[in-house]
């Protein structure tokens, strides 16, 4: 049996993310170290779940290392960088250059259903369409400074257009802006993707 790890930092809907993947939720770093693959749902402010990450820190970036498949979804995403506005001097995981800003000039938090247009290939991708839409809620998005960019949205609101980093996908580690477990059909090829990995 292969154990996916879904890491329980106390936020979110996590029973969702289960019923779509598997896997067992769980907050034990030696059940995390235990698991085959690796999922970090994320959701609320980025500095409080920075703290509640901190204890399982090492733990997950050992498993990243170890080249384990690790999704990081919404938040989770995020957290992946170096730094977020959101939360200024308090460090993110630093898996990936970059840091997260906040939306400017159009409405926030950017909720409901938009385009994933992909940017190179990616195997959470397999069998879904280019412009496939899924399930967005967030006021952040990553500005990558390298090259793992595996999809962007288009958000206009006011008048004004976003263009933001809505995937991205580097050898082992994969993280979505939106949520697959809330993205119907699109969200569910995508978790099984994942889990085929």
């Amino acid at each position: 049996m292969r154990v996916i790890a879904i890491v329980d930092l106390g936020i979110g809907n996590l029973a969702n993310v289960r019923k779509a993947l598997g896997g067992v939720i769980t907050d034990d770093p030696y059940e995390i170290e235990r698991a085959e693959k690796l999922v970090l749902p994320g959701v609320g402010n980025f500095g409080a779940v920075v703290e509640k990450l901190e204890p399982l820190r090492g733990v997950i970036i050992d498993a990243i290392n170890e080249g384990k498949p690790f999704l990081g979804i919404c938040l989770g995403l995020q957290l992946l960088f170096r730094e977020s506005e959101e939360s200024p001097g308090k460090p993110g995981l630093g898996v990936f250059e970059g840091r997260v800003l906040r939306f400017q000039g159009v409405r926030t938090p950017h909720i409901g259903w938009n385009q994933l247009w992909k940017r190179k290939e990616c195997p959470l991708f397999d069998g879904i369409k280019d412009g496939a839409y899924f399930y967005f809620v967030h006021s952040y998005y990553a500005v990558p400074e390298e090259d793992v960019i595996a999809g962007v949205t288009d958000y206009e609101s006011k008048g004004k257009k976003v263009v933001f980093t809505s995937a991205v996908c580097r050898e082992n580690v994969y993280a979505v802006q939106f949520h697959p477990e809330k993205s119907g059909r699109n969200g569910l090829i995508l978790m099984r993707n994942f889990r085929r990995l």
